[in-house]
């Protein structure tokens, strides 16, 4: 007694063949559906597109106060040892204060 079984299911889709020349597949695309494509795709990823605006926005304020707020070199007029023992006095005020700051 054997049971024969179809390897088939009753619920597998088949996938139609893709001919390049059938006139539904090469479509010619004219101005007006390519802009409309551009407009879809805008309102899709609209969500997307505004959150790049705004962290573009705040990452330009935020370099924009740190370049000219930023810590001037306090031992810049000097050179040679006497830099480097600015350098050494500023470190030490750093630490005692709780803070490392790396040069």
């Amino acid at each position: 007694m054997s049971l024969e079984t179809n390897l088939s299911s009753p619920h597998r889709r088949t996938n139609p063949q893709f001919d390049v020349s059938s006139p539904t597949y090469s479509k010619k695309a004219s101005r007006g559906s390519e802009w409309e494509s551009c407009s879809i795709l805008f309102q899709r990823h609209r969500f997307l597109l505004t959150a790049i605006v705004l962290l573009t926005f705040l990452c330009t304020v935020y370099l924009y106060f740190a370049i000219t707020l930023g810590g001037s070199d306090l031992c810049s007029e000097f050179s040679g040892a006497r830099k480097a023992s600015c350098r050494l006095e500023q470190a030490k005020a750093s630490i005692a204060k709780g803070k490392m700051k790396f040069f």
